[in-house]
Protein backbone atom coordinates (compact mmCIF):
# COMPACT_ATOMS: atom_id res chain seq x y z
CA UNK A 1 0.00 0.00 0.00
CA UNK A 2 3.15 2.50 0.93
CA UNK A 3 4.89 1.42 -2.57
CA UNK A 4 1.44 2.63 -4.34
CA UNK A 5 0.72 5.89 -2.20
CA UNK A 6 4.73 6.58 -3.29
CA UNK A 7 4.11 5.79 -6.86
CA UNK A 8 1.07 7.54 -7.34
CA UNK A 9 2.48 11.13 -5.55
CA UNK A 10 5.28 10.78 -7.75
CA UNK A 11 3.59 9.96 -10.99
CA UNK A 12 1.24 13.71 -9.79
CA UNK A 13 4.77 15.42 -8.86
CA UNK A 14 6.06 14.95 -12.55
CA UNK A 15 3.30 15.83 -14.34
CA UNK A 16 3.26 18.79 -12.74
CA UNK A 17 6.94 19.47 -13.30
CA UNK A 18 5.86 18.77 -17.42
CA UNK A 19 2.94 21.37 -17.15
CA UNK A 20 4.55 24.24 -15.61
CA UNK A 21 7.57 23.31 -18.24
CA UNK A 22 5.08 23.43 -21.23
CA UNK A 23 3.57 26.95 -19.74
CA UNK A 24 7.05 28.50 -19.22
CA UNK A 25 7.40 27.12 -22.87
CA UNK A 26 4.64 28.99 -24.33
CA UNK A 27 5.39 31.79 -22.19
CA UNK A 28 8.51 32.43 -23.91
CA UNK A 29 7.28 31.49 -27.41
CA UNK A 30 4.58 33.80 -26.85
CA UNK A 31 7.34 36.90 -25.45
CA UNK A 32 9.54 35.48 -28.34
CA UNK A 33 7.13 35.82 -30.88
CA UNK A 34 6.12 39.56 -29.83
CA UNK A 35 9.88 41.05 -29.42
CA UNK A 36 10.09 38.51 -33.25
CA UNK A 37 6.89 41.19 -34.41
CA UNK A 38 8.83 44.10 -33.30
CA UNK A 39 11.56 43.91 -34.54
CA UNK A 40 10.84 41.84 -37.86
CA UNK A 41 8.16 44.49 -38.59
CA UNK A 42 10.21 47.24 -36.72
CA UNK A 43 6.56 48.52 -36.09
CA UNK A 44 4.75 49.75 -32.63
CA UNK A 45 1.15 49.63 -31.93
CA UNK A 46 -0.15 52.59 -30.19
CA UNK A 47 -3.49 53.34 -29.52
CA UNK A 48 -4.79 57.18 -30.17
CA UNK A 49 -8.64 58.56 -30.65
CA UNK A 50 -9.20 57.36 -33.76
CA UNK A 51 -7.88 53.33 -33.06
CA UNK A 52 -5.19 51.77 -33.10
CA UNK A 53 -2.02 53.36 -35.17
CA UNK A 54 1.05 51.69 -36.66
CA UNK A 55 4.55 54.01 -35.55
CA UNK A 56 7.40 52.28 -37.27
CA UNK A 57 10.92 52.60 -35.45
CA UNK A 58 11.64 55.03 -32.73
CA UNK A 59 10.41 58.46 -33.85
CA UNK A 60 13.16 61.01 -32.86
CA UNK A 61 12.38 63.80 -35.11
CA UNK A 62 8.58 64.91 -33.84
CA UNK A 63 6.56 67.96 -34.32
CA UNK A 64 3.60 68.63 -31.81
CA UNK A 65 0.48 71.04 -32.34
CA UNK A 66 -0.83 70.87 -28.78
CA UNK A 67 1.23 72.19 -25.98
CA UNK A 68 0.60 69.18 -23.88
CA UNK A 69 2.54 66.65 -25.86
CA UNK A 70 5.22 68.93 -25.91
CA UNK A 71 5.35 68.82 -22.31
CA UNK A 72 4.78 65.06 -22.38
CA UNK A 73 7.57 64.51 -24.47
CA UNK A 74 9.84 66.98 -22.13
CA UNK A 75 8.73 64.94 -19.09
CA UNK A 76 10.20 62.09 -21.21
CA UNK A 77 13.36 63.57 -21.87
CA UNK A 78 12.95 64.40 -25.22
CA UNK A 79 13.21 67.96 -27.14
CA UNK A 80 10.25 68.06 -29.73
CA UNK A 81 11.72 69.36 -33.27
CA UNK A 82 8.60 71.72 -34.11
CA UNK A 83 6.17 73.49 -32.01
CA UNK A 84 3.17 75.23 -32.47
CA UNK A 85 2.64 78.94 -31.06
CA UNK A 86 5.71 78.84 -29.04
CA UNK A 87 4.87 82.22 -27.69
CA UNK A 88 2.27 80.96 -26.07
CA UNK A 89 3.78 77.98 -24.58
CA UNK A 90 6.20 79.65 -22.90
CA UNK A 91 3.81 82.28 -20.99
CA UNK A 92 1.79 79.15 -19.98
CA UNK A 93 3.49 76.37 -19.56
CA UNK A 94 5.79 76.92 -16.62
CA UNK A 95 7.22 73.43 -15.98
CA UNK A 96 11.26 72.23 -16.50
CA UNK A 97 12.65 71.43 -18.27
CA UNK A 98 11.79 74.65 -20.52
CA UNK A 99 11.45 74.59 -24.74
CA UNK A 100 15.24 74.40 -26.40
CA UNK A 101 15.37 77.90 -28.19
CA UNK A 102 16.60 75.10 -30.99
CA UNK A 103 12.49 74.45 -31.50
CA UNK A 104 11.13 75.59 -34.29
CA UNK A 105 7.80 77.70 -34.22
CA UNK A 106 5.48 75.68 -36.95
CA UNK A 107 2.43 78.42 -36.66
CA UNK A 108 -0.44 78.70 -34.19
CA UNK A 109 -2.36 75.73 -32.72
CA UNK A 110 -5.52 76.62 -34.88
CA UNK A 111 -4.11 76.98 -38.03
CA UNK A 112 -0.31 75.21 -37.88
CA UNK A 113 1.71 75.89 -41.11
CA UNK A 114 1.64 72.64 -43.41
CA UNK A 115 4.76 74.00 -44.98
CA UNK A 116 7.02 74.86 -41.25
CA UNK A 117 6.15 71.06 -40.95
CA UNK A 118 6.99 69.81 -43.54
CA UNK A 119 10.36 71.77 -43.95
CA UNK A 120 11.12 70.15 -40.56
CA UNK A 121 10.97 66.45 -42.00
CA UNK A 122 9.51 64.81 -38.97
CA UNK A 123 8.98 61.19 -38.57
CA UNK A 124 6.12 61.44 -36.34
CA UNK A 125 3.38 64.40 -35.88
CA UNK A 126 1.10 64.69 -32.29
CA UNK A 127 -1.62 66.41 -32.23
CA UNK A 128 -5.09 66.90 -30.65
CA UNK A 129 -8.37 65.54 -32.68
CA UNK A 130 -10.66 68.55 -32.14
CA UNK A 131 -7.90 70.71 -33.49
CA UNK A 132 -6.74 68.83 -36.39
CA UNK A 133 -8.96 66.00 -37.52
CA UNK A 134 -9.97 67.84 -40.42
CA UNK A 135 -6.54 68.42 -41.91
CA UNK A 136 -5.59 64.70 -40.76
CA UNK A 137 -4.98 63.71 -44.30
CA UNK A 138 -2.42 66.44 -45.10
CA UNK A 139 -0.59 65.42 -41.75
CA UNK A 140 -0.32 62.15 -42.71
CA UNK A 141 1.17 62.62 -46.24
CA UNK A 142 4.23 64.79 -44.13
CA UNK A 143 4.55 61.95 -41.88
CA UNK A 144 2.63 59.23 -39.29
CA UNK A 145 0.16 61.47 -37.04
CA UNK A 146 -1.14 60.36 -33.71
CA UNK A 147 -4.76 62.53 -32.51
CA UNK A 148 -5.54 62.64 -29.28
CA UNK A 149 -8.49 63.86 -27.43
CA UNK A 150 -8.02 65.48 -24.37
CA UNK A 151 -11.49 66.34 -23.65
CA UNK A 152 -13.26 62.93 -23.15
CA UNK A 153 -17.17 63.23 -23.83
CA UNK A 154 -19.77 62.23 -20.89
CA UNK A 155 -19.52 58.40 -19.35
CA UNK A 156 -15.82 58.46 -21.30
CA UNK A 157 -13.81 58.96 -18.35
CA UNK A 158 -12.40 62.45 -16.91
CA UNK A 159 -9.70 64.63 -18.10
CA UNK A 160 -6.85 63.57 -15.57
CA UNK A 161 -7.33 60.00 -16.72
CA UNK A 162 -7.03 60.87 -20.31
CA UNK A 163 -3.68 63.01 -19.65
CA UNK A 164 -2.31 59.52 -17.75
CA UNK A 165 -3.43 57.16 -20.62
CA UNK A 166 -2.25 59.72 -23.54
CA UNK A 167 1.09 60.19 -21.20
CA UNK A 168 1.64 56.68 -21.38
CA UNK A 169 0.77 56.01 -25.17
CA UNK A 170 3.14 58.60 -26.15
CA UNK A 171 6.03 57.04 -24.46
CA UNK A 172 5.22 54.05 -25.90
CA UNK A 173 6.03 55.32 -29.28
CA UNK A 174 8.99 57.04 -28.64
CA UNK A 175 10.10 53.40 -26.73
CA UNK A 176 10.02 55.89 -23.03
CA UNK A 177 7.58 53.51 -21.14
CA UNK A 178 10.04 53.14 -17.71
CA UNK A 179 10.88 57.07 -18.19
CA UNK A 180 6.53 57.25 -17.78
CA UNK A 181 6.09 54.89 -15.22
CA UNK A 182 8.99 56.63 -13.04
CA UNK A 183 7.38 60.15 -13.69
CA UNK A 184 3.64 59.10 -12.60
CA UNK A 185 5.30 57.50 -9.72
CA UNK A 186 7.33 60.84 -8.90
CA UNK A 187 4.06 62.75 -9.38
CA UNK A 188 2.04 60.62 -6.79
CA UNK A 189 4.82 60.93 -4.16
CA UNK A 190 4.32 64.59 -4.81
CA UNK A 191 0.39 64.27 -4.09
CA UNK A 192 1.29 62.41 -1.40
CA UNK A 193 3.61 65.02 0.43
CA UNK A 194 1.92 68.07 -0.40
CA UNK A 195 -1.42 66.35 1.15
CA UNK A 196 0.23 65.90 3.91
CA UNK A 197 1.17 69.45 4.28
CA UNK A 198 -2.39 70.28 3.88
CA UNK A 199 -3.11 67.97 6.50
CA UNK A 200 -0.90 69.53 8.96
CA UNK A 201 -1.99 72.74 8.12
CA UNK A 202 -5.39 71.61 9.03
CA UNK A 203 -6.96 72.11 5.28
CA UNK A 204 -7.42 68.76 4.19
CA UNK A 205 -10.75 67.75 2.94
CA UNK A 206 -11.33 71.85 2.25
CA UNK A 207 -14.17 72.48 0.01
CA UNK A 208 -13.55 75.67 -2.35
CA UNK A 209 -14.76 77.23 -5.66
CA UNK A 210 -12.04 77.10 -8.37
CA UNK A 211 -12.45 79.78 -11.21
CA UNK A 212 -10.30 81.42 -13.94
CA UNK A 213 -11.76 85.20 -14.13
CA UNK A 214 -11.66 87.22 -17.19
CA UNK A 215 -13.69 90.38 -18.51
CA UNK A 216 -16.18 89.90 -21.70
CA UNK A 217 -18.02 92.29 -23.19
CA UNK A 218 -16.61 94.91 -20.14
CA UNK A 219 -18.64 92.14 -17.94
CA UNK A 220 -17.12 90.05 -15.04
CA UNK A 221 -17.21 85.97 -16.74
CA UNK A 222 -15.93 83.32 -14.25
CA UNK A 223 -14.91 79.92 -15.38
CA UNK A 224 -16.35 77.61 -12.98
CA UNK A 225 -14.46 73.95 -12.73
CA UNK A 226 -16.43 71.26 -12.46
CA UNK A 227 -15.11 67.54 -11.67
CA UNK A 228 -14.56 66.09 -14.90
CA UNK A 229 -11.39 68.87 -14.71
CA UNK A 230 -7.99 67.88 -14.89
CA UNK A 231 -7.74 70.78 -12.55
CA UNK A 232 -10.29 69.34 -10.35
CA UNK A 233 -8.95 66.15 -10.08
CA UNK A 234 -5.48 67.73 -9.65
CA UNK A 235 -7.17 68.99 -6.48
CA UNK A 236 -9.23 65.93 -5.22
CA UNK A 237 -5.29 64.46 -5.86
CA UNK A 238 -3.92 66.72 -2.98
CA UNK A 239 -7.16 66.47 -0.60
CA UNK A 240 -9.31 68.88 -1.49
CA UNK A 241 -13.24 68.95 -2.53
CA UNK A 242 -15.10 70.84 -5.36
CA UNK A 243 -18.08 72.68 -3.71
CA UNK A 244 -19.31 73.14 -7.22
CA UNK A 245 -21.84 70.93 -8.74
CA UNK A 246 -22.62 72.22 -12.03
CA UNK A 247 -25.91 70.70 -13.14
CA UNK A 248 -24.77 69.78 -16.89
CA UNK A 249 -21.71 68.00 -18.14
CA UNK A 250 -19.33 69.95 -19.26
CA UNK A 251 -16.71 68.44 -21.80
CA UNK A 252 -14.29 71.46 -21.52
CA UNK A 253 -14.36 70.78 -17.61
CA UNK A 254 -16.11 74.28 -16.55
CA UNK A 255 -18.81 76.38 -16.79
CA UNK A 256 -18.49 79.45 -18.22
CA UNK A 257 -21.08 81.41 -15.79
CA UNK A 258 -21.28 85.16 -13.69
CA UNK A 259 -20.67 86.22 -10.20
CA UNK A 260 -24.58 85.60 -9.57
CA UNK A 261 -23.91 81.45 -9.66
CA UNK A 262 -21.39 81.56 -6.92
CA UNK A 263 -24.25 82.66 -4.22
CA UNK A 264 -24.83 79.12 -3.35
CA UNK A 265 -21.31 78.50 -2.32
CA UNK A 266 -20.15 81.16 -0.79
CA UNK A 267 -19.59 78.98 2.55
CA UNK A 268 -16.25 77.49 0.39
CA UNK A 269 -13.01 78.60 0.29
CA UNK A 270 -12.98 80.82 -3.22
CA UNK A 271 -9.49 80.45 -5.34
CA UNK A 272 -8.71 82.22 -8.77
CA UNK A 273 -7.01 82.54 -11.63
CA UNK A 274 -6.98 85.83 -12.78
CA UNK A 275 -4.26 88.05 -15.10
CA UNK A 276 -2.44 91.37 -13.46
CA UNK A 277 -4.33 93.47 -16.78
CA UNK A 278 -7.52 92.10 -16.30
CA UNK A 279 -8.67 91.73 -12.83
CA UNK A 280 -12.22 92.21 -12.89
CA UNK A 281 -12.58 91.31 -8.93
CA UNK A 282 -10.73 94.83 -8.87
CA UNK A 283 -12.26 96.24 -11.54
CA UNK A 284 -15.78 95.21 -12.95
CA UNK A 285 -16.84 93.50 -9.44
CA UNK A 286 -15.23 95.80 -6.91
CA UNK A 287 -18.49 97.48 -5.14
CA UNK A 288 -20.61 94.78 -6.98
CA UNK A 289 -23.36 94.30 -3.67
CA UNK A 290 -23.48 90.74 -5.02
CA UNK A 291 -19.95 89.91 -5.28
CA UNK A 292 -19.00 92.24 -2.04
CA UNK A 293 -21.51 90.53 0.06
CA UNK A 294 -20.90 86.69 -0.30
CA UNK A 295 -19.69 85.15 2.30
CA UNK A 296 -16.05 83.95 1.42
CA UNK A 297 -15.45 87.92 0.61
CA UNK A 298 -16.54 89.44 3.71
CA UNK A 299 -14.57 86.84 5.47
CA UNK A 300 -11.82 87.08 3.35
CA UNK A 301 -11.06 83.77 2.03
CA UNK A 302 -10.11 84.27 -1.63
CA UNK A 303 -7.23 83.04 -2.62
CA UNK A 304 -5.39 84.00 -6.03
CA UNK A 305 -3.47 81.53 -8.01
CA UNK A 306 -0.73 83.12 -10.05
CA UNK A 307 -1.64 84.52 -13.45
CA UNK A 308 0.15 82.05 -15.65
CA UNK A 309 -1.20 78.76 -13.87
CA UNK A 310 -1.71 76.19 -16.46
CA UNK A 311 -4.55 74.05 -15.62
CA UNK A 312 -4.84 71.99 -19.04
CA UNK A 313 -1.09 70.62 -18.80
CA UNK A 314 0.68 67.16 -18.27
CA UNK A 315 1.75 65.25 -15.51
CA UNK A 316 4.70 68.12 -14.71
CA UNK A 317 2.12 71.13 -15.25
CA UNK A 318 -0.49 69.00 -12.20
CA UNK A 319 2.52 69.08 -10.20
CA UNK A 320 3.21 72.32 -10.39
CA UNK A 321 -0.56 73.28 -10.20
CA UNK A 322 -0.61 71.07 -7.00
CA UNK A 323 2.04 73.24 -5.15
CA UNK A 324 1.11 76.37 -6.28
CA UNK A 325 -2.71 75.31 -5.01
CA UNK A 326 -1.69 73.77 -1.65
CA UNK A 327 0.70 77.62 -1.66
CA UNK A 328 -2.31 79.73 -2.09
CA UNK A 329 -4.35 78.24 0.66
CA UNK A 330 -1.77 78.07 3.52
CA UNK A 331 0.29 81.11 2.32
CA UNK A 332 -3.10 83.30 3.19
Amino acid sequence: MKKCYIFVLSLFLMLVIVGCSEGESEDSAENNNEEQDVSENGTTTVKDARGEQEIEGTPENIVVLEWVYAEDLLALGMEPTGVADIEGYNQWVNIEPELSEDVTDVGTRQEPSLEEIAQLEPDLIITAQYRHEAISDELNEIAPTLMFEPYPEEGEGDQYEEMETTFKEIAKAVDKEEEAEKVLGDLDESYEEISSQLSEEGLKGTELVLTQAFSANENASLRLFTDNSMAMKILNNIGLENAYDGEEFEVYGYTETSVESLEPYQDAEFMYIVQEDDNVFENQLSGNPVWENLNFVEEDRTHALPGDTWTFGGPLAAEVFAEQAAEALIGE
